[in-house]
């Protein structure tokens, strides 16, 4: 009998596979509704999630960005860069069963992230980043207990860091920098003893660096940089023996530097810039050989750079410059192969540049600028082939330029002004075929200058030298914006070849010994915006064709030859804010347009035979020739019999005006139960019922607001000072509506205390909303406020001063017009940043000092900076906004003036013209000021000519 044998599957088995492959398509078709349910949540404007759909396989993993594992479970879900919007607004995606990485980075999506992100999704997540984006709200507590890379950088998160960070023990990468978290960096930090990456930079945190850090034992990186942080940097840091990255920059910390810093063997790359450190830099620091970059620049460093520089062998960039550091630049720097960027400018270094220097180093940059350095320059400094900035100007280096610079064809900025070079320029120095910037004023130099060939030049200074011979031949260096001659002993006429510069901007050939006429065609150069042509031996006539420049703002002939009529259309200039014309042979009228109406007396002196009908030029009047005729007869009569009728209906209405003025001028005194006397002055009738010393007092309370009768809301203001405030009240009556003045609408006093009462608008501080202001509505801000300053000054009888123009004080309303808030003539308690040098000095105010205010206020809207700044880049200039101003436009630095929020690719000749205005504004002679009436009339032609802007700023914005 044969035997079969049958095998026979138990019944439990048949069941557990059945239910693991029901199982198994429950989650397969899981997945596929969560991935559509993400899908229906957001816009995809570039259809890069087309794929997604039902379809006969219904297959997931052939879906754009979906990767799915070997048993065809989603693992990755990567959608970066799709330009995709909208919000998330579940987190039902992030917990599809397998998934380990979710990247949505450089999108557009925006609002929260679901706040049960870190609770419910996959435990099986490792990689996190939706980095880039829009995102607000803040960061979501609870944890993922798997999860590696934690990217949250770039958007918009606010709120404070939860110590639940603290518990993400996996974590290897976290990223937060870039958003507006405020609070301290929490201590639990410390606990992700597993973290390699740490980014919190870019937001508002405070507080100090925590101790905690030291126990992150795995670091390689700390990013802590662009935040408020305070105290002192801990010297438990120096524990982290794998950090390759410290990057602390740009915060409030202070006192020494740690030695223990010297231990972080691995270090590669060190930034503790912009901060407050003090003390002498730990000698261990230069004992770090695998340095590949450093940058102390920025604090208050003393003491002296080792010789153990030499050490670094592996260092490419030195960065200490704006420091108090002393000595001699140590020779140990010119041992170091590597060394491309050495900037030590704005110390208090002193003895010689070191003789080898660039012998053999690699050099690129080179800025020694701002400090005691003496002897001559090395002629190895282009040895590498390699140097593109030279920067050494503000020393007291002499001798000649080395030979060897003249040779160095790697050259491409050379700024060596306010030294004691002397001698001829060396052969091939004028034919250096890349320099684009070239600064060599104020030093000794000489010799004849007639050959020129540097076809990138963009801006040259040979001011306050020796140079002598005729003009050089510029034809080559089409792309000039700036040519500085001044003050040399130049001779001969002005070359036809000046005049083929279609992009300068800036012509200074004042001082020297020029002859000959002034070219018509210099009126060709229509980016012309200062002209200086001043103190030499010009003659001939004022070319009639300058009336075609278009955004001129400074004309200086002075002191030369000149003859003729001054051209009518001269004045005609919109854009023209001062004119100098004095101690010429000119004769005639002068034009009573543009800047001429306004012009100083000074500045149309020393002329033959001039006459003006403006009384405060100096000038006698021209006489008007009338012919009599029986039409003149009538005309006579009639005007004075027209005008009799206007004496009398003005005197009835000045009647009332005067009636009315002086029922409102009238003081309304009370003495309270506790026999305190208060006087309420009224400004404007219909208050007088609305308000008493108990309603304006009791809004003292309740945050300074005052309410009428009819809802209207008034601020009450303490007035500090206020000894003459009898004597103030009469100016008080000039101050009638301007929709750019808040209006004050009573007084009130008694023996120890003042109060003002002004209208209370809707709105913010100018101060609170100036970031990311567009240029329209900074223009609009400007041409607002110095309304308010005209009708102040021109309007009013005596002319009122205005005192106070920081952003503070100025009101932004609904309609986004500005508001200026007056105080009280004379009385004001003003920020000492937007005070003008003689009001500091003399304590006097007057309307030249409101115009030096608007300018700091220019500058402000300008810059984005507050007028304390003292950033600056390749001076050192430290001190006011203004100075820094100066210099960074003066040196064609305008790509540090500009507000990164304004898109200066549409307003650009706009820009530089109210750059232009600003400087005038805040001259330190009050005389050298433009009158109100001039700032307005160069705003407004400013603003009319923007609709034909050209290109040419952003050529001037590669020059720093």
């Amino acid at each position: 009998m044969s035997t079969s044998h049958h095998h026979h599957h138990p019944p439990y088995l048949i069941t557990t596979l059945f239910f693991l492959f029901l199982n198994f398509s429950c989650l397969h078709a899981n997945e596929l509704e969560l991935l559509l349910s993400f899908k229906s949540s957001i816009q995809d404007p570039l259809k890069h999630l087309s794929s997604w759909s039902y379809s006969s396989t219904n297959d997931v993993c052939l879906w754009s960005g979906v990767v799915c594992n070997n048993i065809s479970r989603v693992v990755s879900l990567d959608l970066s860069g799709k330009n995709m919007s909208g919000q998330i607004l579940t987190a039902a995606t992030f917990r599809l069963p397998f998934l380990q990485t979710i990247n949505l980075s450089n999108n557009n999506l925006s609002g929260p992230i679901p706040h049960d992100i870190f609770t419910t999704s996959s435990p099986s997540l490792r990689y996190l980043n939706l980095s880039n984006n829009n995102f607000s709200g803040s960061i979501p507590r609870g944890f993922l207990p798997n999860l590696y890379t934690l990217d949250l950088s770039n958007n918009m998160f606010t709120g404070e860091i939860y110590n639940d960070i603290g518990v993400f023990s996996n974590l290897r990468v976290l990223d937060l920098g870039g958003n507006v978290l405020t609070g301290h960096v929490p201590g639990y930090l410390g606990n992700l003893s597993r973290l390699e990456f740490l980014t919190l930079a870019s937001n508002q945190l405070t507080g100090g660096v925590p101790v905690e850090l030291g126990k992150m034992k795995n670091l390689k990186w700390i990013y802590l940089g662009y935040n408020n942080l305070s105290g002192e940097i801990p010297y438990q840091i120096g524990g982290l023996s794998s950090l390759n990255h410290l990057d602390l920059v740009y915060n409030n910390l202070s006192g020494p530097i740690p030695p223990s810093l010297g231990d972080l063997k691995k270090l590669e790359y060190m930034f503790l810039y912009q901060n407050k450190l003090s003390g002498q830099i730990p000698p261990s620091i230069f004992s770090l050989q695998n340095l590949i970059s450093l940058d102390f620049s920025d604090n208050s460093l003393s003491g002296e750079i080792p010789e153990l520089v030499a050490q670094m062998q592996s260092l490419e960039i030195l960065h200490l410059f704006s420091n108090n550091l002393t000595g001699k630049i140590p020779e140990g720097v010119t041992s170091l192969p590597r060394l491309k960027v050495l900037q030590l400018w704005s110390n208090r270094f002193s003895g010689g540049i070191p003789a080898n220097l660039g012998k053999h180093n690699n050099l690129t940059v080179l800025d020694l600028s701002t400090n005691n350095l003496t002897g001559k320059l090395p002629d190895t400094l282009c040895d590498s082939g390699h140097l593109t900035k030279l920067i050494l100007f503000s020393n007291s280096l002499d001798s000649q330029i080395p030979p060897s610079l003249g040779m160095c064809q790697s050259l491409e900025r050379v700024r060596l002004q306010n030294n004691g070079f002397s001698g001829k320029l060396p052969r091939g120095f004028t034919k250096l075929q890349l320099v684009n910037f070239l600064d060599l004023s104020n030093n000794n130099l000489q010799g004849n200058i007639n050959t020129w060939d540097m076809p990138q030049l963009e801006m040259l200074d040979l001011s306050v030298n020796k140079f002598f011979g005729e003009l050089p031949d510029f034809s080559r260096s089409k792309r000039l914006k700036k040519l500085d001659l001044s003050r040399n002993k130049i001779s001969g006429v002005v070359p036809q070849g000046l005049m083929t510069f279609p992009e300068i901007m800036d012509l200074d050939l004042s001082e020297n010994e020029i002859t000959g006429v002034i070219p018509r065609e210099l009126s060709s150069c229509k980016n012309l915006v200062n002209l200086d042509l001043s103190h030499n031996n010009f003659t001939g006539e004022i070319p009639s064709s300058f009336a075609e420049f278009q955004v001129l703002s400074d004309l200086d002939l002075s002191c030369n030859q000149l003859s003729g009529e001054i051209p009518k259309n001269l004045g005609n200039i919109e854009s023209l804010v001062q004119v100098n014309i004095s101690h010429n042979l000119l004769h005639g009228s002068l034009p009573f347009t543009g800047a001429f109406l306004a012009i100083n007396a000074t500045a149309v002196e020393g002329n033959i035979d001039l006459c003006s009908e403006n009384s405060a030029s100096g000038l006698r009047p021209c006489k008007v020739v009338r012919k009599r005729s029986t039409k003149s007869w009538w005309l006579i009569i009639t005007s004075t019999f027209a005008a009799f009728l206007a004496v009398l209906v003005s005197g009835f209405f000045i009647v009332l005006v005067f009636q009315r003025t002086h029922n409102v001028l009238e003081v309304k005194k009370v003495e309270q139960e506790d026999g305190t006397k208060w006087e309420t002055q009224f400004f404007d009738s219909k208050f007088m019922k609305s308000f008493t010393v108990n309603t304006i007092l009791s809004s003292l309370k309740d945050q300074n607001v005052l309410v009428d009768k009819n809802g209207v809301h008034f601020v009450v203001k303490e007035v500090k000072k206020y000894d003459s405030l009898p004597e103030m009240i009469s100016d008080m009556r000039k101050l009638s509506d301007h929709k750019n003045i808040l209006k004050i609408v009573a007084t009130c006093r008694s023996e120890t205390v003042a109060y003002l009462i002004h209208e209370d608008v809707e709105g913010k501080r100018l101060s609170q909303v100036l970031s990311g202001l567009s240029w329209e509505r900074r223009r609009k801000i400007m041409k607002g406020i110095v309304e308010a300053l005209r009708f102040l000054h021109c309007r009013c009888s005596p002319a009122v001063v205005a005192g106070n123009l920081s952003p503070e004080n100025i009101v932004i309303d609904v309609t986004d017009e500005p508001r200026l808030c007056l105080g009280l003539p004379g009385l004001l308690c003003m920020d000492a940043a937007y005070m003008a040098p003689e009001t500091r000095e003399h304590k006097e105010m007057t309307s030249k000092s409101d115009i030096y205010g608007f300018g700091i206020l220019l500058l402000h809207l300008l810059t984005g900076k507050c007028s304390s700044s003292n950033e600056d880049i390749e001076s050192g200039v430290n001190g006011s906004l203004v100075k820094w101003a100066r210099y960074s436009y003066s040196n064609c630095h305008i790509d540090t003036w500009i507000d990164s929020s304004i898109d200066t690719s549409v307003h650009q000749r706009e820009i530089v013209h109210v750059m232009n205005l600003a400087l005038k504004c805040t001259a330190i002679d009050p005389q050298e000021r433009p009158c109100t009436n001039n700032v307005l009339q160069a705003l407004e032609s400013t603003s009319s000519s923007s609709s034909s802007c050209t290109t040419y700023l952003s050529k001037i914005l590669s020059l720093a």
